[in-house]
């Protein structure tokens, strides 16, 4: 991640339940900026450019805040979202430094088709890594074209940046390819079995 945008905000005195409400219907954001060397700092913001730099720089974007002039690099932490409307109600940002190595969670994407007559099984949407904060990846791909049946992928197999190392299991599967009915003809040999049990269990 080589540049990152600028927006700004207010600093905010009123706190509570009710203060976020008349931000809200203001079409402002409440938020907080903190971190371990630094006072909390709370702050409204616009929601219409919030919501499209977070919508278009995804879920670990990097931002720089000017809070009445006063400028703070930040990456996203936390997004709370109406879940009717799925507006952002508060943003949580951790105040960063140029340099710092950060743990994120990354989205993990498949790319291509496995080998005909068969199927991938993602099983894990997010990889947690550690990354240089101004580098971090917007997603992790995985291709899997022309995979055959038993194929796995796990974490220690993805192919990281190189800003990047891997934090969690490496022994974690992300990826399974197999044949599209085999689930279900086991769960169909598992009833037909129950089936014959209940059956014989009638008859004594």
């Amino acid at each position: 991640m080589a540049s990152y945008p600028t927006i700004e905000g207010k600093e905010r005195k009123e706190f509570g339940k009710g203060a976020a409400r008349r931000l809200r219907r203001e079409w402002q954001i409440p938020g907080v900026i903190y971190s371990a060397g630094m006072e909390t700092l709370h702050f409204s913001v616009g929601r219409l450019e919030m919501t499209k730099i977070i919508r278009k720089n995804g879920i670990n974007a990097v931002i720089q805040m000017d809070i009445e002039g006063e400028k703070h690099l930040t990456m996203v932490k936390h997004v709370d979202q109406n879940p009717l409307t799925l507006d952002i109600d508060h943003l949580d940002l951790y105040a960063i430094k140029r340099g710092e190595k950060v743990e994120v969670e990354v989205p993990v994407v498949l790319v291509g088709e496995p080998a005909a007559g068969t199927i991938a099984i993602q099983n894990m949407d997010l990889v947690l890594i550690e990354s240089d904060v101004m580098e971090i990846p917007e997603e992790i791909t995985i291709d899997i074209t022309d995979l055959e049946v038993d194929t796995q992928i796990l974490a220690s197999d993805l192919k990281l940046p190189s800003s990047a190392v891997l934090i969690g299991e490496a022994e974690d599967v992300f990826v399974s390819i197999t044949w599209p009915d085999s689930e279900s003809d086991s769960e169909s040999e598992t009833t037909a079995a129950d089936a014959a049990e209940d059956a014989e269990n009638d008859a004594e």
